[in-house]
């Protein structure tokens, strides 16, 4: 029987370090079942889920404050289990481009909350728009839409509150 644990790290970026995260988990005897990465400013980011047995799991588990120490980053772990698939739930993908500004994430954020429409990933990112150097924000959000709601209401109300934000948007199945 597998079992899980999700380990989430934060500390300056340098080179080697998913190097040397992945060859604990290695050692341990895990499996790393998804990941995200990146580089925010100057810190390292990095989520893992992993997959083993009861004692490769504890093994990681043990481990943790020798890994804060020797890579010099703040961990937090915690044991979990794999998310069971909703089958009423279709996967949509929204991308929304605009001039930077504050409170775009939120926006959109409470147009979905507010609607029940759970937000399964959400990447952001800034920069400088081509030929007049405008500052520019760019959103790409992954939501699950339940069968039972109307996509053509929801798209409509969506596209309703880009346009009063001046957000230029996309909402479409993925594929």
């Amino acid at each position: 029987m597998q079992n899980h644990f999700v380990i989430s790290a934060l500390g300056n970026n340098r080179p080697g370090l998913v190097h040397q995260l992945s060859k604990a988990v290695k050692d341990c005897g895990c499996n790393i079942l998804d990941s995200r990465m990146a580089v925010l400013g100057g810190e390292f980011a990095v989520i893992l889920l992993l997959a083993g047995t009861w004692d490769a799991i504890a093994k990681i588990e043990s481990m943790i404050p020798r890994l804060e120490d020797s890579l010099d980053l703040t961990l937090i772990s915690r044991r979990t289990e794999v998310r069971e698939k909703v089958a009423n739930l279709m996967p949509y993908a929204v991308e929304v481009v605009a001039s930077d500004r504050p409170g775009i994430v939120h926006d959109i954020a409470q147009f979905f909350s507010s609607r029940d429409i759970n937000i399964e990933e959400l990447f952001t990112g800034s920069y400088a728009a081509a030929h007049t150097g405008t500052p520019m924000f760019s959103l790409h959000v992954t939501i699950s839409v339940p069968t039972n709601t109307s996509i053509a209401a929801l798209r409509g109300e969506f596209m309703d509150l880009c346009d009063q934000l001046n957000l230029d948007a996309v909402m479409e199945p993925v594929k």
